[in-house]
């Protein structure tokens, strides 16, 4: 597990910065390796109707981000169609799905770097939510973590790799 740089002063700071850690230094390229080493049909692969594919799993996680932080947080634009995240057919290519989720993560990233610490309890416009800024960025990492971890099941299904994430920690 990566950790952050022992640089915070306040809970506020660590609880931001391992957000970023997790997010970006973590979850992204763990996220991106699976992409790159999967095949159009492994990221469009869906065991039934009522499963997802990775890719779609890729959109739905751009929408999660874009709509809680970059809208909700940031202030910005975004209109999201959630439903369409999931009933997406059309195999949106391998590098387009790579750039729109890195450009939604730092996009994410840098309205928490420039997010004050005492700003954190603030309320927010998320969905139907009045969220504050610590349970909406709290969200989106938890919420990623989830996506990633069916992911990689998807990733370890369809390819017999275990991409060796953790195998520095133990031999198994």
């Amino acid at each position: 597990m990566l950790t952050t740089s022992r640089k915070a002063r306040t809970d506020a700071q660590e609880f931001i910065e391992a957000s970023i850690v997790f997010l970006k230094d973590d979850f992204l390229p763990k996220l991106v390796h699976c992409l790159e080493e999967m095949s159009d049909d492994d990221i469009w692969w869906r065991p039934n109707e009522k499963s997802n594919s990775v890719g779609n799993l890729i959109l739905h996680l751009r929408g999660n981000l874009r709509q809680w932080i970059v809208a909700g947080l940031g202030g910005g634009s975004f209109e999201r169609d959630r439903d369409a995240e999931f009933e997406t057919r059309a195999r949106v290519p391998t590098a387009e799905l790579i750039t729109i989720i890195r450009s939604a993560v730092n996009d994410a990233v840098k309205i928490f770097e420039s997010l004050q610490p005492e700003r954190l309890l603030d309320r927010y416009p998320v969905q139907t939510y009045s969220t504050s800024g610590l349970q909406a960025i709290y969200h989106v990492v938890e919420h990623f973590s989830y996506h990633l971890g069916q992911i990689l099941y998807i990733y370890k299904m369809r390819t017999d790799i275990d991409p060796g994430f953790y195998s520095h920690l133990s031999k198994r």
